[in-house]
């Protein structure tokens, strides 16, 4: 690839950033896409913006940057959480790290590779980039050892800046774990696997369980069961009811016929809400209870939450094997409420394994299939090999800027639209595992996409180049590291415009909010629903993290062998640690919240890419015949290793569980406090599974109770009620109609069902005709 390729693909995406950033500065100034740009805010505080004409609101302007700027640590974590703060200094490893790279190989590596031989050098702007890489370098070259001293530079300052995030998250974990003072989840324990008996129910095999061997300690406990069609009903309910809730003294009127408005496209007519007749009062009593599928004492499914008197004692018992079947009784700490995957507590803890193995099967399958692709990408990147397989392209190649587009820019586009394929994927394949929290699944998400990034963006892009045609490929074990030296300095050319093309697009498109900014614009424009959505997103840890450590990656294995890309790289780091504060402070909603466990994630990784890094180089070395350098580099790796070694068994351990000894201390100063008691009373409700069938409040909602037969004549009959205060969110044109009554008399009687059979009870029959069989109820 020639340089002039490079700054094509280059000039594009700086381009892009540019309208992207400016497009953002105008549209989040607008009120109809305050949903989308601050979706958090408006989430939390209930906000709105004025409707009023301002012309700065369509002045492009930069104060958002320096709002994000200007947000402390601790605000992040109080508004985003400990998983906010981890990522955020992922970034800031990155930027403190890539900086000193940059300096070092561009100042010191760079010239050196590009006169490391004695050759006529033309215009750089067609210069290939080959020669500014460490392949440019003569054969026992005595400026090897500069190489060397910069990877030994890197490396060590890399791991001293890792020892340091290291150190500074564990801290901010215990910190987080300490001042959650009265989270339920550190009393509560998940226990899965618990076995069935003839002779009593779970909940009483629990109890005895419980009460016999763990007596001093044991509290309460509550079984799982695996709903049905009645909870699904319930749960509609309560999400049509949020529809409207916030309308507090407003009147609805039921007497509304169908109401019709025109679409924002066609401008056809149709109707948008249609009250139904009222069925009969006996009619409606006459549910069949046997459809809901809910006949509890049939649907227990072995598992259930066991709370304990302490965080002390949960832990232990936690952390220890309860029977001589493993199998049986398996007991782990309970994640918190609203971090709760309760689908796959249903599932058999038996099958978990199989489960495991199979998704990894489709992984690797998945993993395969992609080669293709990425294959036929990198026939892209050699123009050669292209005018071969294709000759009826000859005509076309030949001109300087398709062949700089399509050498320099086509295939990390390509690339990239392939790649978005592999979040949804893997977070099914992960969904299909089992885990008992949203949280561990987006972590299992996580590891797999950074899995196959790195595997089919680094090392499949690097073992199908061309320079690996003329060798055999992983022959032997001994032969990788001459393979990955031949070919990464070929390689660096794509990676520095996937930079490009991944990096700074993708944190431009990240910023704008394009699917949010498209379906606001639908749902306002075209739909002509006045009300924004009340969905706020969560971040998506499973597809930023791996994009940031394969950045990581491939700016380690490229620092010294090919250090052109460090400057795109600093700046995609610089850029993603605005860009992403910003995303974190207006528009992402944390539901849930790991503690702090992807550093870990970031820490192998980083050490992988170390490790990786010095790998290349002493096969890089060995093939410039420079042993010295070769030498020095074997050590290296060995205390690479050994740091990583400490690191594991320093602060790992702090991440897998919690200290007793924070735990004890705590336990210790709620009991002097007296607030023991209360947080005992309280773990009672804290994991309960039909949260959402309690009697729902509509106080403030004022329901006409006129003739519900005027209702059906099929004119809008509206009326307004000018005793009744009313506000100006009421501005969906179906409004007026929504049955609130018969909606409440729903719910409250699903609700009672519910709670009955909670209490393995039967409802009674209202009537003759209502005649259930409570076995079947």
């Amino acid at each position: 690839m020639k340089v002039g390729a490079l700054l094509t693909s280059a000039g594009i995406n700086i381009s892009l950033c540019i309208l992207f950033l400016s497009l953002y500065s105008v549209l989040r100034k607008q009120p109809q896409n305050v949903k989308v740009y601050f979706g958090r805010r408006i989430a939390e505080e209930n906000s709105r913006l004025r409707e009023a004409f301002i012309l700065e609101r369509f002045v492009p302007s930069a104060s958002w940057i320096l709002r994000s700027l200007r947000c402390t640590e601790d605000e992040l974590l109080a508004t985003a959480g400990l998983d906010a703060v981890v990522f955020n200094r992922i970034l800031v490893f990155s930027i403190r790290i890539f900086s000193l790279a940059a300096f070092l190989c561009v100042l010191g590596v760079l010239p050196l590779n590009y006169f490391g031989q004695d050759m006529l050098h033309v215009r750089i702007p067609s210069a290939s980039l080959e020669t500014f890489t460490i392949g440019n370098m003569q054969e026992r070259s005595r400026w090897l050892w500069v190489h060397c001293v910069a990877l030994y530079i890197i490396s060590g300052v890399a791991c001293l800046l890792l020892y340091l995030e290291y150190k500074h998250i564990a801290r901010l974990r215990l910190l987080h774990v300490s001042r959650a003072s009265t989270n339920p989840s550190h009393f509560t324990v998940l226990v899965r696997g618990v076995p069935k008996s003839t002779k009593e129910s779970i909940s009483c095999t629990v109890e005895s369980f419980f009460t016999k061997y763990h007596a001093s300690s044991y509290l309460s406990h509550q079984i799982i069961y695996k709903v049905g069609k009645l909870q699904k009903i319930v749960t509609g309910a309560k999400k049509a009811y949020k529809k409207f809730k916030h309308f507090k003294g407003t009147t609805v009127d039921q007497r509304c016929g169908p109401i019709t408005y025109r679409c924002g496209l066609c401008g056809a007519s149709s109707k948008s809400f249609e009250l139904l007749p009222v069925e009969p009062e006996q009619g409606m009593k006459k549910h069949d209870v046997k459809d809901s599928e809910l006949s509890l004492p049939d649907k227990d499914c072995g598992a259930a939450f066991v709370f304990f008197k302490t965080r002390y004692a949960a832990l232990v018992v936690s952390e220890i094997v309860q029977t001589s079947n493993p199998m049986e009784w398996v007991t782990s700490l309970a994640p918190d409420r609203d971090d709760v995957y309760w689908s796959n507590l249903w599932l058999p803890y038996k099958q978990l394994w199989i489960r495991r193995i199979v998704t990894l099967s489709g992984s690797i399958v998945f993993m395969f299939l992609f080669l293709i692709p990425v294959t036929f990408i990198q026939g892209l990147t050699q123009l050669e090999q292209l005018q071969q397989r294709l000759p009826f392209l000859n005509g076309i190649l030949k001109k300087k800027y398709i062949t700089q587009l399509v050498t320099g820019y086509l295939p990390s586009v390509i690339l990239q639209i392939f790649l978005y394929t592999v979040p949804p994927t893997m977070m099914f394949f992960s969904t299909l595992e089992g885990p008992v929290s949203h949280s561990e699944r987006k972590r299992s998400a996580c590891c797999k996409v950074l899995y196959f990034t790195i595997w089919n963006v680094f090392f499949v892009n690097v073992l199908s180049g061309s320079a690996i045609s003329q060798v055999n490929a992983l022959s032997s074990p001994k032969d990788i590291p001459m393979v990955l030296a031949r070919a990464v300095p070929v390689q660096a050319t794509f990676f520095t415009t996937y930079v490009l093309t991944s990096g700074w697009a993708s944190l431009s498109s990240e910023l704008m909010q394009l699917f949010g900014l498209t379906w606001n614009f639908i749902m306002k424009y075209v739909l002509r629903m006045k009300e924004d959505s009340y969905f706020v997103p969560s971040f998506p840890y499973h597809t930023e993290v791996p994009k940031v450590l394969l950045f990581g990656l491939l700016g380690f294995t490229c620092s010294v062998l090919a250090p052109l890309i460090l400057p795109f790289l600093l700046v995609y780091f610089f850029l993603g640690y605005v860009v992403y504060r910003n995303q974190f402070l207006n528009v992402y909603c944390t539901k849930y919240d790991t503690g702090g466990l992807y550093w870990p994630i970031a820490h192998y990784t980083t050490i992988f890419s170390i490790v990786l890094t010095q790998i290349i180089c002493l096969g890089v070395f060995g093939l410039k015949e420079s042993p010295v350098a070769a030498g020095f580099t074997v050590p290296l790796i060995i205390l690479t290793l050994l740091f990583n070694q400490y690191c594991s068994n320093r602060l790992r351990p702090l991440f897998k569980t919690l200290p007793a000894q924070d735990l004890i201390d705590m336990d210790r100063e709620d009991e002097q406090s007296g607030r023991m008691d209360d947080i005992h009373h309280r773990l009672h409700s804290a994991y309960c599974q039909f949260a959402d069938t309690d009697d729902i409040p509509l106080k403030g909602v004022h329901v006409d109770r006129d003739a519900d037969a005027s209702g059906s004549s099929g004119e809008s009959s509206c009326k307004e009620d000018t005793n009744q205060p009313t506000t100006s969110d009421i501005s969906h044109p179906t409004l007026e109609g929504l049955p609130v009554n018969r909606l409440r008399h729903a719910v409250r009687s699903l609700s009672s069902i519910i709670r009955l059979q909670k209490r393995g009870l039967s409802p009674q029959p209202a009537g003759p005709s209502a005649d259930v069989n409570p076995q079947t109820a």
